[in-house]
């Protein structure tokens, strides 16, 4: 547990008790707050007091008058498309709101006097890729002897890892939900994969939602900011951050060839290469990274590779684990080959960006796709249609998804069990039946987690069946 510094002494309101609320609370509290809570859920509420900790109803009046901050989980609105009632009551209060990942920034420097190197954090943020460049950091640095810890918003919460060590690197995936709100941003290394719209109801726009991703880098000032170019938000950053075409803190990061003075780290044609100061210094073959297949796949791994050679590893230490990295579940996932037919999971493609990335790393595809639909249409998806032999449409508005899809064979399925079998039964050797939505899970699931539980539980029939 990483204690909440800053505190000793003084209340402060926790709203929310998932994961990162209550450990949150339990920070707060090892660092010497008297904290009160408060969530919806009256399970979540006697779990907390079970611990000891007082619940408190945050919008009764007076409720704020003794609370120095007020904590919430990411996951609650504090502006748009409203503040929730006990975040509108804090701030008519003039109380300080934060979240979990500005009191760990406020928190983490006590008791590093005595290390010879000081601890090391990595933060990723982006529209999507940014789950698969942090747990590759953090397993490349695993397999070089670093000692590395994944938090944040995949693995564990951040006030719950275990103080860095001497030389440690944490590796912080953080959404646009929790760089929107902290207090605090001050990593060593930060990196921005890409931008593609998302969330924007709850941002208020892409102007909003660009803002989120770019407080990672104008709050703190990273030594070092990696910085994925191929969306013109990215160059903009990276030309906010640098001082002119030669200055190394900004590693450029793109999917086609980069040309100038500065530190880049491009792919192309499958290759991965390293330039500084107008020179090559890295090369790797991705095409043989059977973890990391695609375009798409390959700017995470440029994203990896720039932040570990930020921390001065070796290009030959990297490409050795980059040939062992497995991969995530629900992110171009390969479940099975049956009959020449591979099947890949990629449920977390929530939107059109990141299914259009997926449908592009393959040249034949049978497509599973479908469910909540999100703002901006489906029309960003045509470059990849020419890929697809076939799409199978799940979800509530089956029908409506299919409409968007002109030009190509469309099935409305509705279930993922009617889907994959459809998919299964006219697939033809050397097709891929990609599971890449291009929608939220909600109108059918818990979440992405789940669809992709459920297509790996499909295709397990088929397998069977075969």
């Amino acid at each position: 547990m990483i204690p909440v510094r800053g505190f000793d002494g003084a209340v402060v309101a926790v709203l929310g008790l998932g994961r990162s609320g209550l450990s949150a609370a339990r920070a707060l509290r090892a660092g010497g707050a008297s904290v009160l809570v408060w969530d919806d859920n009256p399970a979540a509420r006697e779990a907390a007091e079970a611990e000891g900790f007082e619940a408190r109803t945050l919008t009764r009046p007076g409720a704020f008058d003794e609370v120095a901050c007020l904590v919430t989980s990411p996951g609650i609105p504090h502006l748009y498309p409203a503040p929730n009632p006990v975040i509108a009551a804090a701030l008519e209060a003039g109380v300080p709101v934060d979240n979990d990942i500005g009191l760990f920034f406020r928190s983490l420097g006590a008791g590093w006097e005595g290390y010879d190197r000081p601890p090391r954090v990595v933060a990723i943020t982006g529209s999507n890729g940014k789950s698969t460049t942090s747990a590759l950091i953090h397993h490349i640095l695993t397999v070089s002897g670093r000692e590395s810890q994944l938090a944040g918003n995949i693995g564990r919460g951040v006030l719950d890892i275990d103080p860095p060590g001497d030389g440690g690197v944490v590796v912080l995936e953080l959404s646009s939900y929790q760089t929107e709100l902290a207090r605090a941003l001050t990593p060593d290394v930060a990196v921005f994969t890409n931008l593609s719209p998302d969330h924007l109801d709850r941002h208020g726009g892409p102007g909003g939602y660009f803002a989120a991703k770019r407080r990672l880098f104008a709050e703190g000032g990273p030594d070092r900011a990696v910085i994925g170019v191929d969306e013109v938000e990215g160059r903009f950053l990276a030309g906010q951050l640098s001082e002119g075409q030669a200055d190394d803190r900004v590693i450029r990061v793109a999917t086609s060839k980069l040309s100038g003075p500065g530190w880049m780290v491009f792919a192309r044609k499958g290759f991965l290469s390293e330039w500084r100061k107008g020179r090559q210094v890295g090369s790797i073959d991705l095409r043989a990274v059977a973890g990391l297949p695609g375009t798409h796949n390959h700017q995470n791994a440029c994203a990896a590779y720039a932040a570990c050679r930020a921390l001065a590893l070796g290009p030959r230490e990297i490409e050795t684990a980059l040939h062992s990295f497995a991969g995530l579940p629900h992110r171009s996932q390969r479940i099975a080959e049956v009959g020449g037919v591979s099947y890949v999971n990629d449920s977390k493609a929530t939107n059109v960006d990141a299914a259009l990335k997926a449908l592009l790393a393959f040249p034949k595809v049978r497509w599973v796709c479908g469910g909540l639909m999100k703002e901006g249409g489906l029309d960003a998806l045509a470059p990849g249609l020419a890929h697809v032999s076939k799409a199978y449409v799940i979800g509530r508005e089956a029908e409506g998804f299919a409409l968007g899809l002109p030009g190509i064979e469309t099935e409305v399925c509705r279930t993922m069990e009617l889907a994959v079998a459809r998919a299964a039964a006219e697939a033809q050797p050397g097709e891929v039946v990609l599971l890449a939505p291009a929608a939220a899970s909600f109108d059918q699931y818990d979440n992405f987690e789940k669809r992709g539980e459920d297509f790996i539980a499909q295709v397990a029939k088929v397998a069977g069946a075969a």
